[in-house]
């Protein structure tokens, strides 16, 4: 709820600190002594527009400051921690205005966009009058409230579980349509271009196999060489093998006469001869390949060309071919069973569409009778408040299917009609201003358990009423404030006697000549005396002060 409001340099306000609690809290004074002021500058704070000519003349800027008590569990609390705004004990939201019209914006301290103000005010505070646009005045929150007021909540998030499968499904028949489509139209294309990577069937790591055995053969000459005057110098005569052999012989002669000295340096010859011979086999070996490969260079060249042209042909390289290989028969699946698959995504999404309209056909039953419950708790209300002719309706109309959304098949909205027989339609439409400030009330009290706002203000609820039907209206705001803190501005004593807490609003001159508004709070002698006022006028007799008595003690 709403427990603070700082205003300085507003208009006629210089500084004002108010401090609210729950229940129902009434602002009075005489016209034009500044109650809209208190009403523009708690706009200001929750993210309305702001104008340069709202800062009081001669400052540089005016600055509101709004303080909030909120639940733990309230929805606000999601908003903060999106946006990376710290949670403290209390919610602050501040607005400042300079004299040239530029606004800034902070929440908790910390500087955030209009719209964020604005988004997190439109959760604190619903403003109810002829001239705000929101609140039960927005259409769009009408479908909201029915089905809050019905306690849909299951029926509805079904629907818009199995709307979201829908739409997955017929996402995913687009997306395969759209690609078996994109594959006819190059068929042609692909089955010759797959044939041809059929035919040359590249190999992962091909063309590197290919490049070293031709750079081998382009060299196999000069290698040839190298080989053979490897060979000769290991086994030639005079050569290490040879040299090794007679190394083994002379040795062999002392052996016996040197015991055991000559044991590792024999060991060690014996080893140098067997791998010089597996030396000289290997290179034997590898000189008979480079003679049996000679006539190959020709066409691993040939090859290599044609695997380097293809991969050109087709913008990669030629590792990749392989790959590129399944992507074509991936998209020729598309055309060879193209028409099996696509009619299993329509089915799909056939049978998502049909629980669809089978959970918001449930969902519209139910909102209907919910609608019927509405209507007859919001037309109970209206003739103690001189609505006696006028009647609510609840109207639900079928969307378009190209219209269905996730809140079902429904347009939702709130009609009133204020003489038998004359047509209905929007509240903003049909009703005066002082009609349509007792049909928000009537509403708001039938729709008081289903709201997420904990504060509700009232600008002049019941303007153009008195007597019995501004009891009325009185006794309506004590029920709404039972269970939220409900802020009236009123000229009403039937109503004003209603309040648990009482400020008066008052515009006096200084000694300067300026004008200011101020705001008191006031103690029950005080409050019997703005009561007796509102009922006699400027002379406060006795008479009214009894009068006033009796609405105190009549609540």
């Amino acid at each position: 709820m709403l427990t603070g409001l700082t205003i300085r340099d507003i208009v006629l306000i210089d500084r004002l600190r108010l401090s609210f609690s729950g229940g129902l809290a009434v602002l009075t004074g005489e016209t034009g002594a500044g109650k809209s002021i208190l009403l523009d500058s708690l706009g200001l704070a929750l993210g309305r527009r702001s104008e340069a000519k709202l800062v009081r003349p001669g400052a540089d800027k005016a600055s509101i400051t709004a303080e909030f008590e909120v639940p733990e569990d309230h929805a606000v609390h999601a908003i903060l921690d999106e946006n990376d705004l710290p949670r403290e004990d209390h919610l602050i939201l501040r607005r400042t205005v300079s004299a040239d019209g530029r606004s800034k914006a902070f929440v908790n301290d910390q500087p955030v966009g209009i719209a964020l103000l604005k988004q997190i005010g439109e959760r604190l505070v619903e403003v109810q009058g002829q001239f705000d646009q929101h609140g039960l005045l927005d259409a769009a929150t009408h479908i909201d409230l029915l089905d809050a007021f019905g306690g849909l909540d299951a029926e509805r998030g079904q629907v818009e579980r199995l709307f979201g499968g829908w739409q997955a499904a017929r996402r995913e028949y687009d997306k395969a349509a759209a690609k078996a489509e994109a594959a006819r139209k190059e068929e042609d294309y692909l089955r010759f271009a797959a044939e041809e990577l059929d035919k040359l069937a590249p190999q992962p790591g091909e063309e590197e196999d290919l490049a070293e055995r031709r750079t081998l053969l382009q060299n196999a000459e000069r290698l040839t060489e190298s080989i053979t005057a490897a060979v000769d110098f290991l086994s030639g005569n005079g050569g290490a093998d040879d040299g090794l052999r007679q190394a083994q012989r002379a040795l062999d002669r002392v052996a016996d006469k040197m015991g055991e000295r000559l044991n590792e340096v024999v060991a060690g010859l014996d080893r140098a001869a067997v791998e010089i011979e597996e030396a000289i086999g290997q290179l034997n070996r590898i000189g008979s390949d480079l003679n049996a490969d000679s006539g190959a260079l020709e066409d691993i060249e040939e090859r290599l060309f044609a695997l380097r042209d293809i991969a050109r042909k087709h913008g990669t390289g030629v590792d990749d071919l392989p790959r590129l290989r399944e992507d074509i028969a991936e998209r020729l699946t598309f055309i060879d069973a193209g028409e099996e698959r696509l009619a299993a995504l329509t089915a799909q999404a056939e049978t998502a569409r049909k629980e669809y309209e089978r959970a918001a056909e449930t969902l519209s039953v139910k909102r209907r009778s919910a609608a019927e419950r509405l209507d007859a708790a919001v037309n109970a209300e209206l003739p103690p408040l001189k609505l006696e002719r006028a009647r609510f309706a609840t109207e639900i109309h079928p969307l378009e299917p190209s219209k269905w959304g996730p809140n079902g098949r429904d347009r939702v909205g709130f009609a009133v009609t204020t003489n038998p027989g004359m047509p209905g339609g929007p509240l903003d439409k049909i009703a005066s201003g002082g009609e349509l400030s007792r049909f928000l009330l009537a509403i708001k009290v039938a729709l008081a358990e289903v709201g997420t706002v904990p504060t509700l203000v009232f600008d002049e609820v019941d303007a153009g009423v008195g007597g019995a039907t501004a009891a009325a209206v009185g006794e309506r705001l004590g029920r709404l404030a039972e269970r939220l803190q409900v802020l009236v501005v009123t000229h009403s004593p039937q109503v004003a006697a209603r309040g648990v807490s009482h400020w008066r609003v008052a515009k006096s001159t200084g000694n300067d000549g300026r004008a200011a508004t101020s705001v008191s709070s006031l103690d029950p002698h005080n409050r019997r005396e703005e009561l007796a006022r509102m009922l006699s006028g400027a002379e406060i007799t006795d008479e009214a002060r009894a009068a006033a008595d009796r609405l105190i003690q009549g609540v």
